[in-house]
């Protein structure tokens, strides 16, 4: 009966009603969509740290010549894969990266770029994600080849075929020197692929002049990317290492390279090995992801406490208009609570219909941005991660927007309908109008 009068009240009113829908719905689109960028930040993290930098969960380590000086490797590698997997079964794929910080120049530029040495036949994730503007990924099969982002390339001014000096010290404090031959150019993958590139994994050993059975991480790949898995495995996994005879780093949910100041004051020598998972390498970008959520909510709330004064106004009008109405109400029978209650319904039902509306054109909005694949701006593929427009609604989100806006609708109204509710029956039937 409450809903019927609500409804039927709201449909008497239906202009001012409609205005207001119009408003809420609105909003609530804004907030489905904001929070589609920020999934899709995620997402897209996901996807760029998992193919440039980081498996799910990654098995590395630093090996110390002297108590000062550490080189980010695991020694005797194919011994710790084996208790890899043997302690997680349920793996997919292990790929061997060697890691590595160092200067490449060309004819005419030079710049700083981190190395990944990768055996590209293990990469099969790699070669589903990365897109080849020119050259062959195979290639990275032979030693002496480099593949390059796009940025990179046009930083070097170099294409497919061109000759690059790559200079870096090695672990003991000497420098070296590799040539190499650009063999592919790839599509940007957002801010990661700024900093990062890959070359034959024999090549860069040569460089580091590491052993045949050194690598800088083991990244394994499961089938999933949810942390909190995830987060079981690693312990499972550190549980097994333990045990198996390695020594283990401390927990340290950094990348690997905010980790040398304090391995390198550490009293210790020779190899300790660490666990980390793909958040944890990109905790230094994560960050956006958890800033863009928390922004849709602060704008949502901020747009919904101007949409609020219109609420409690149009509502203190129908008060106003429906005095008598609520008199006879009264006076028949009707307790405080039941008055408050219709009008609370009605609240919730504005709300209600104006979210659910809103919801399905943020959605229908989103899917409409997918598809023009737009292009964003090298600045803000900084920001998004991603080098164009990625809008994820997931079901969570929506419904969580949708249950958000109409509880927050709701209790604007609740202010109003106690009003409503405190009107005495003869006062309110011998009101004008």
């Amino acid at each position: 009966m409450l809903l019927r009068i609500a409804f039927l009240s709201l449909w008497q009113h239906r202009r001012r009603t409609g205005v207001l829908m119009a408003a809420i719905g609105l909003v609530t689109a804004l907030m489905v969509v904001m929070l589609g960028v920020g999934e899709g930040m995620n997402r897209s993290l996901i996807e760029t740290s998992t193919t440039l930098m980081s498996g799910h969960i990654n098995v590395a380590g630093f090996f110390k010549v002297t108590s000062g000086q550490a080189a980010p490797v695991v020694t005797r590698a194919q011994e710790v894969l084996a208790t890899v997997k043997k302690e997680v079964p349920e793996l997919l794929y292990v790929a061997s990266r060697g890691r590595g910080w160092a200067k490449v120049v060309s004819e005419t530029n030079s710049t700083m770029i981190g190395l990944g040495g990768i055996d590209i036949t293990q990469e099969q994730g790699l070669k589903e994600a990365l897109k080849v503007k020119e050259g062959r990924l195979e290639d990275l099969a032979r030693p002496g080849s480099i593949m390059l982002f796009e940025e990179q390339a046009a930083t070097l001014n170099v294409r497919v075929g061109d000759a690059l000096t790559i200079s870096a010290p090695t672990a003991r404090g000497t420098n070296n020197t590799v040539d190499v031959v650009v063999v592919a150019i790839v599509k940007g993958l957002g801010m990661l692929s700024q900093f990062s590139c890959f070359l034959n994994e024999v090549t860069l050993r040569q460089l580091y002049q590491l052993k045949d059975d050194t690598t800088g991480a083991l990244q394994i790949y499961l089938p999933t990317a949810d942390l909190e898995y995830l987060k079981k495995v690693q312990a499972r996994l550190r549980d097994g290492l333990t045990k198996a005879g390695y020594v283990m780093m401390d927990e340290d949910p950094r990348a690997f390279w905010f980790k040398f100041e304090n391995v390198s004051r550490e009293p210790w020598v020779g190899q300790r090995l660490d666990l980390t998972n793909w958040h944890d390498e990109v905790s230094f970008v994560a960050w956006t992801v958890d800033l863009m959520s928390w922004l849709s909510f602060f704008l949502g709330g901020l747009l919904l406490q101007i949409i609020g004064v219109g609420i409690m106004i149009v509502m203190w009008i129908s008060i106003r208009e429906r005095t008598r109405e609520i008199g006879t109400l009264r006076a028949i029978g009707m307790q405080q609570l039941s008055v408050l209650l219709m009008f609370l319904t009605e609240g919730f039902l504005l709300g209600l219909l104006a979210t659910v509306g809103g919801a399905v054109f943020g959605v229908l909005l989103s899917v409409g941005l997918n598809a023009a694949h737009v292009p964003l701006p090298v600045g803000v593929q900084f920001v998004l991660l991603s080098d164009k427009l990625v809008v994820l609604p997931t079901v969570r989100w929506v419904f969580s927007t949708v249950a958000f806006i109409t509880l927050v609708v709701t209790l604007i109204s609740l202010i109003p309908s106690f009003i409503a509710a405190r009107l005495k029956p003869v006062t309110a039937m011998q009101h004008a109008g």
